[in-house]
């Protein structure tokens, strides 16, 4: 191209540049003239950004993240202890598949949020209903379970008899925990100073055929000795010393606590607990209208609304009615005083399909053993 035309061809260009910032700086005066006709009053304020970019991208997300982790423990006031061999209870695992990261868990309480919550529809009557299907007592809770323990005991020792009861009863029918209760008692074995004399073997097979028996043997002996050596022979009396023994789940203590100490600081929430809650649309999780999926998330979700004079009696309650009625496989719902207002009656099958029984088993066996992994 000759030079004469490139050079009208970039004067050309140039010129339409400068034509259109001209344009718009025009625009731009006749704009702000505009607003200044319609509102006299206002002035022009120049703006300037109040964001600090001191701070690289990834400086900025580590910062952040680190905040939001403080905020979390100061809102929840979470007290964490690592321990390496943690035997979780079963209450500590999700209701669904097993996750290998579940295996190893940290030992917490979470304090329920302070934000009360509406109260479910109908929870009065209903609640009514299951007390009045109880009054017969006839479920195994209510002459076989922890709370029964060293009934004859003085106070203290009934204590160790409710603590040593409790730490049998995970993943073991009342009617069996009751049973090797006696047989301990019967030995002269509901002390801690007899339990450390005692060898771990011997202890196992008086406790057998307790779920997992040898391993809660061995953990039997450990908290027999701390209580020795730390509580003058007593248990523990707060949350975090009781959850610092190994085999000791969130449930647990606050079963302990209820039961020996008479200071309810939280909801027990077991299987049935958790599963009845959902069943009658009680519990939720946290910012979501979906079912819970873990026991700690239904006892928060629960202490939320339901009036602490509840707290203690609803873990026996609860558990009864689900040992009698409202059963984890087919509930017998036509039995149900509560069956005209319960969300989920008659809608669960009477029997579950080969699928179901198969995933049902392997998510039991799942827990089972993660419980004591």
């Amino acid at each position: 191209m000759p030079l004469a035309l490139l050079a009208r061809a970039a004067l050309s260009s140039t010129s339409s540049s400068i034509a259109m910032a001209t344009t718009r700086s025009s625009s731009s005066r006749v704009l702000r003239a505009s607003r200044a006709e319609l509102n006299p009053g206002a002035k022009e304020v120049k703006r300037e950004s109040s964001v600090s970019f001191d701070l690289t991208k990834t400086e900025a997300v580590a910062s952040m993240r680190s905040k939001n982790v403080k905020r979390v423990l100061e809102v929840t006031g979470e007290n964490i202890k690592k321990e390496v061999d943690i035997v979780p209870d079963i209450e500590d695992f999700r209701y669904g598949k097993a996750s290998p990261s579940l295996v190893r868990l940290e030992k917490k309480v979470r304090v329920s949020s302070a934000i009360k919550v509406g109260a479910p529809e109908n929870w009065e009557a209903i609640l009514k209903g299951i007390k009045n299907m109880r009054l017969s007592g006839e479920a195994p809770v209510d002459t076989k379970g922890c709370e029964k323990a060293g009934s004859l005991l003085p106070p203290k020792e009934r204590r160790f008899a409710v603590l040593i009861s409790t730490m049998m009863s995970s993943q073991t029918k009342d009617e069996v925990t009751h049973a090797a209760v006696e047989r301990l008692s019967e030995k002269g074995l509901l002390d801690p100073d007899a339990i450390v004399r005692t060898d771990e073997a011997t202890l196992a097979n008086l406790i057998k055929p307790v779920g997992f028996y040898q391993r809660k043997a061995k953990f039997i002996k450990e908290a027999s000795k701390i209580c020795l050596e730390h509580f003058g022979g007593d248990i523990p009396d707060s949350l975090n010393e009781l959850l610092a023994l190994k085999g000791v789940g969130p449930k647990m203590a606050h079963l302990v606590m209820s039961i020996a100490w008479k200071n309810t600081q939280g909801i027990c929430v077991d299987t049935h607990v958790h599963r009845i809650s959902n069943r009658l649309g009680w519990v939720f999780r946290e910012g979501t209208k979906q079912k819970t999926t873990t026991p700690e998330q239904t006892r928060m979700s629960l202490e939320k609304w339901l009036p602490k004079d509840e707290w203690e009696p609803i873990n026996p309650l609860l558990v009864g009615f689900g040992q009698t009625i409202c059963t984890p496989l087919r509930p017998k719902c036509d039995m149900c005083g509560i069956n005209n207002i319960c969300p989920s009656a008659f809608k669960e099958s009477s029997s579950p399909n080969p699928k179901q029984k198969k995933m049902r088993f392997a998510v039991l066996m799942a827990i089972n053993i993660a419980d004591l992994l």
